[in-house]
């Protein structure tokens, strides 16, 4: 019971509150209007959603303190990292050759990834 009532908690709960009363007083002038003569039926639609918007920061909440529940369930001490100690070079290919003369703009650009390749190797 100690940790309940935490400043964070509080304005959290408080934000939560002000968007509700915020998205439902604006369901009821989005109502007012759909009853007006100039309403539409996409007052009405409003109508049906600013309550959703308001209720979406209470759900937000609820998810964020499911998944840490969880989190915290499947993993409450976690190993430490093994440091990487060394890294094994990764050796050129090959380098090909391309006589086809239709390709040897494509045979000099991978030429030239070959050369950049091994060069990074080095």
């Amino acid at each position: 019971m100690r940790g309940l009532l935490t400043p964070q908690r509080v304005l959290i709960a408080f934000a939560c509150l002000a968007a509700l009363v915020a998205c439902c007083g604006l369901a009821w002038w989005q109502w007012q209007r759909f009853e007006s003569a100039s309403g539409t039926f996409q007052n009405l639609g409003y109508v049906l959603q600013w309550p959703l918007f308001g209720l979406f920061p209470l759900f937000m909440v609820w998810r964020f303190r499911r998944l840490a529940r969880q989190r915290r369930d499947e993993d409450p001490v976690a190993p430490a990292p093994q440091p990487v100690s060394t890294v094994d070079a990764v050796k050129p290919a090959p380098v090909e050759h391309f006589d086809d003369d239709e390709d040897a703009e494509l045979a000099a650009y991978n030429r030239m990834l070959a050369d950049l390749n091994a060069r990074d190797g080095r």
